[in-house]
């Protein structure tokens, strides 16, 4: 049986480790990734722990299995990735509804990653939802970018409520920013 939660234990940290590396782009044909999607970033446990530490990232799992998992990063870990700096840092001048991003209480989503077996059955919404459940009273919104040619990560995040604000490009990729305002 699937049920969301928060990270509560190493061992599913570890798990999550795993499955971004089953995951991760290019380790699969272009093909692949553009059917079945893929994630940017590499994280180690002591950075996914220091993340932690500052907001329990969400995980479903189906009994000891881990479906799916959508890390956490509240504006205090912008320095712990690397690859999310230009983020972070371009956050930080945007405009939300006529408003400076900094005049409101959000985060960003690190990363969101759904097991192939378990993919169309759910998880990606569980785990937004549970995002909502745990974080909509303390927080205005989610804010993340998703590369523009995961068409399946941009459908899905289009189909849970979030919204693109702006594009752009770094030495890695095309990004579109989107929001998923809770108001």
């Amino acid at each position: 049986m699937l049920k969301a939660g928060k990270v509560n234990t190493e061992t599913e940290l570890l798990q999550i480790l795993d499955l971004q590396q089953q995951n991760l782009r290019d380790k699969h044909s272009e093909a692949v990734e553009k059917e079945q999607g893929f994630v940017t970033v590499v994280h180690s446990l002591p950075v996914l722990q220091q993340m932690h530490a500052f907001a329990p990232s969400i995980i479903v799992k189906d009994n000891e299995t881990l479906a799916g998992y959508a890390l956490t990063m509240t504006r205090e870990c912008s320095t712990l990735v690397p690859e999310l700096i230009s983020l972070f840092a371009g956050v930080e001048k945007l405009l939300y509804k006529g408003k400076p991003l900094t005049q409101y209480h959000f985060y960003v989503m690190g990363q969101v990653c759904v097991d192939i077996h378990y993919r169309g059955k759910g998880v990606f919404d569980m785990l937004y939802q549970e995002h909502k459940n745990v974080f909509g009273n303390k927080y205005d919104f989610i804010i993340t970018d998703i590369a523009t040619r995961n068409t399946r990560s941009m459908r899905a995040h289009e189909r849970v409520g979030f919204r693109k604000i702006k594009t752009y490009r770094d030495e890695l990729d095309e990004w579109a920013v989107v929001v998923w305002d809770w108001a």
